[in-house]
């Protein structure tokens, strides 16, 4: 791969170049689609830099692009093309911060362009572009294992572009194309594990349903559509990852996946409501606000899935993509907070019916499951959405495959808490409370405060 120092006088970049420079820097962690064999059209595109794709590359790995119809306009009459001040490069994702800060900052004059920075591995420019058909094919190999972003740069936004991409970027293990980046190379295994593991605990669940047939109520056989869901979706992650690794595509298995992945949302979110309203375990009807609730969740997770296969299969070179990552965020962090609601009406309703029913021992009981899933659930949300967002910004590229695992170990553990503690058992309603019993209960839910939210 050639490494390009030039000091040529490139036509100059707009103020806006940095800046754009700089937010991809900020947000190099946020998870780039899969690096697959990828077709993008860019059309009508005068965006100083255009993301491509993220790939983590051992030594010896290698790029493959080819562009053909390509083609640009000008916004103004009198701008002429320079062909090298438009290429193709990669850069590591420290390099984004290096550019901005000495690169450009340093710069003598105004001429600088992003493709001859020396921080960035130039692959090719226009001027390389075949002068008959427009086009170009080539590769290069990586000399220096890390983790490289594939950009354009467009050093002349006055300039509309359009093209037609055709990108390959893979590792070599033992002789033959990997197609997944070094820190996703053992996600196949770790997802048919979790298939495994999912798959016994719907068999588990089944079987404690059938013991428990005369308690079994129609929350549980949810549940238990849940599991079931849930184990389809990780081997369709199993098969797509395997595919992807050998191939670079995933032969259908990625639209399995996102099905089985939009039921299991939907399902897991109508499950938390469906507990933290005490449906089928404290009452057999649902309030109006708590079908408000479900009416608005529901839909929200559909329109989020809309938007993570958009992002998943159309990558950041898309005009479009950051705005569905931000539709994405918004409608998450909406879901996450409104499922809240539902366990802490439940909570205030059991503690003014203590006050007055007379059974203060069974509703501290009921109380306390009640504030446990609360932490639960807060605990889940949290770890799966921020502990975990912000460790993929953390950790070595070659490690990027453990936040993967983390999710999906804290995504079970959760399972877990919930399937046991509102697994089908008997309920003896004329159960007999001690009346010591019935008062230390009493003086609990007056004296503590814990169980205001």
């Amino acid at each position: 791969m050639r490494f390009y120092n030039s000091s040529k006088n490139l036509h100059h970049h707009p103020p806006t170049l940095l800046l754009i420079l700089y937010a991809l820097f900020l947000t190099s962690s946020i998870p780039f689609a899969s690096s697959e064999i990828k077709d993008t059209y860019i059309f009508d595109d005068s965006r100083p830099i255009i993301m491509f794709e993220q790939f983590g590359f051992t030594e010896g790995g290698q790029v493959a692009i080819s562009i053909k119809d390509v083609s640009w306009k000008s916004r103004s009459r009198k701008a002429e093309l320079n062909p090298s001040s438009m290429g193709f490069f990669l850069a590591r994702d420290s390099s984004f911060s290096a550019i901005f800060m000495n690169d450009s900052l340093q710069s003598k004059d105004e001429s600088f362009c992003v493709l001859s920075s020396r921080y960035v591995k130039l692959l090719f420019n226009f001027n390389d572009l075949s002068m008959n058909t427009s086009a170009y094919n080539g590769s290069a190999s990586i000399d220096e294992a890390d983790e490289y972003s594939l950009v354009f740069g467009n050093c002349q936004p006055e300039f509309e572009v359009s093209m037609y991409v055709h990108t390959e970027m893979y590792n070599l293990q033992d002789g033959a194309k990997n197609f997944l980046p070094i820190g996703q190379t053992f996600l196949p295994k770790i997802f048919l594990s979790m298939f495994l593991i999912y798959t016994c605990f719907f068999g588990i669940w089944s079987f404690v349903c059938f013991k428990q047939r005369p308690t079994v109520d129609m929350i549980h056989l949810i549940m238990g559509a849940l599991l079931f869901v849930k184990a389809l979706k990780m081997i369709c992650a199993s098969e797509d990852k395997m595919y992807v690794s050998k191939t670079g595509t995933p032969h259908g298995w990625d639209v399995a996946f996102y099905i089985f992945g939009f039921f299991k949302g939907i399902m897991l979110f109508t499950v938390i409501i469906l507990i933290g309203t005490g449906w089928s375990f404290l009452k057999p009807y649902l309030q109006e606000r708590e079908k408000n609730v479900l009416m608005i969740v529901i839909p929200l997770q559909v329109l989020e899935n809309i938007a993570y296969v958009v992002i998943s299969e159309t990558g950041p070179a898309t005009k479009d993509w950051w705005t569905w990552n931000q539709i994405f965020l918004l409608i998450d962090v909406i879901c996450c907070c409104a499922v809240f609601f539902p366990i802490v009406w439940s909570i205030r309703n059991l503690k003014e019916a203590s006050k007055s029913d007379g059974k203060a021992a069974r509703n501290l009981q009921k109380l306390t499951l009640f504030k446990n899933f609360y932490i639960c659930l807060v605990m889940y949300l949290y770890f799966t959405r921020v502990v975990v967002s912000s460790m993929e910004g953390m950790l070595d590229y070659r490690y990027e495959g453990f936040t993967y695992v983390l999710s999906e170990g804290a995504s079970l553990a959760f399972y877990v808490f919930i399937f046991y503690n509102f697994q089908p058992t008997e309920r003896n309603p004329y159960l007999v409370i001690d009346e010591e019993e019935e008062l230390a209960a009493e003086q609990t839910l007056q004296d503590d405060d814990s169980f205001e939210l």
